[in-house]
């Protein structure tokens, strides 16, 4: 695992444009290809073979959540926790999660925290730096096929479903560039597997009381939603009441509130102690020695989490402070080049789909994180 500088291609912005990818001087510079990692086919296999490997201890986990009916440990309403067990029984689809690991290329990769609900970073992992790799290396290969099998998978969803359940309304929330490009993405994917479909802002989404249906801002029923929204938003939200009986199909579904939860840390710790892919994990910090880490089990982009050295700590701001916790052992992230960067690991329904690296100056990876492409040999 090597990190290479590299001379951006020519034009590299409306190559970027051209694509759909319009947000990649966020903050600065979001998408950055004067670098890129390099990989030997051994370590991909290895990044391939966690993937795998966490995806059936996360679906052990959540079966073993729901039967136990530990809600509790993980702050879901009792009533949204038995959405969780409907929605599981019933073996309700799931499109993608992204699980985000430490690897330096020797060692195992060790799972950070599963980002199964709403992930993003896909756009640019999926086509954008295909893109870049085809004028870059050509003779080289890239572990990436997350469009083909996001096509697949949706393709496989479009026809267990009934027909007014292939008009898909996908939604997100308004002026947020990435979640906007992510939504437009999986929207065109879904449109090649034969789905009708529209875009409707969260806030535009409404409650027909006398059908008892959600609808849009033209009182059509939405009866199969695609949400880059979180659930544990959804269920505070006016209308979140009304999730509980039902009404329409969601991509995430609702048993994806269990692995979205950073309370999953610890229980996969719990069922599979020292596995090599896992991090210790606890609900509270006695069985940690420093250093480590403590994360509120709502949060994202790396907010309002502490490092704890034992004579000092390190923490990044955030929303998420009144939030229950979990506690991780810290493993630090590799540097190179005084760069810490992390993998995610896409899962396209059951499949290992590729990878995406965000890189940061700093030990934790956060919105200000820079992507950057890679390559394998």
């Amino acid at each position: 695992m090597k990190r290479i500088p590299l001379k951006p291609r020519p034009n590299w912005e409306q190559k970027c444009d051209e694509v759909g990818f319009h947000y990649y001087n966020l903050d600065g510079l979001y998408w950055n290809e004067s670098v890129c990692y390099q990989f030997t086919s051994k370590q991909i296999d290895s990044l391939e073979a966690a993937t795998q490997e966490l995806h059936q201890l996360c679906l052990e986990a959540v079966d073993c959540i729901i039967t136990e009916n530990r809600y509790t440990q993980l702050s879901i309403p009792p009533e949204f926790f038995q959405l969780c067990r409907q929605s599981w029984e019933r073996g309700d689809p799931s499109l993608y999660g992204r699980f985000d690991f430490v690897y330096d290329g020797i060692h195992p990769p060790k799972l950070l925290e599963y980002n199964a609900d709403t992930p993003t970073a896909l756009l640019e992992a999926s086509i954008v730096q295909w893109t870049w790799l085809e004028e870059n290396f050509p003779d080289a290969d890239q572990f990436n096929s997350i469009h083909e099998k996001l096509l697949e998978q949706f393709q496989q969803i479009y026809f267990n479903l009934s027909p007014t359940q292939r008009y898909l309304h996908f939604t997100c929330e308004r002026d947020t560039a990435e979640d906007l490009g992510t939504v437009e993405y999986l929207r065109d994917v879904a449109i090649q597997a034969g789905f009708e479909t529209k875009h409707l802002y969260i806030d535009e989404m409404g409650w027909n009381s006398n059908d008892q249906c959600f609808c849009d801002l033209e009182d059509y029923p939405i009866q199969a939603l695609f949400k880059l929204y979180p659930w544990e938003w959804m269920i505070e939200d006016e209308f979140g009441k009304h999730l509980l009986s039902e009404p329409m199909l969601l991509l995430e579904p609702a048993w994806k509130m269990i692995l979205s939860n950073k309370a999953i840390l610890p229980i996969l710790w719990e069922l599979f102690p020292d596995h090599p892919n896992l991090l210790p994990a606890y609900f509270d910090s006695s069985q940690l020695s420093h250093p480590y880490l403590s994360k509120p089990i709502f949060s994202r982009e790396g907010a309002n989490i502490n490092i704890y050295y034992g004579d000092r700590s390190y923490q990044t701001d955030g929303i998420y402070q009144d939030e229950p916790l979990i506690y991780q052992s810290y493993c630090p992230l590799p540097q190179f080049d005084r760069y810490y960067p992390v993998i995610g690991s896409w899962i396209v329904g059951d499949q290992p789909a590729g990878i995406g690296i965000r890189e940061d100056q700093t030990p934790i990876t956060q919105n200000t994180s820079q992507f950057i492409p890679h390559y394998f040999i």
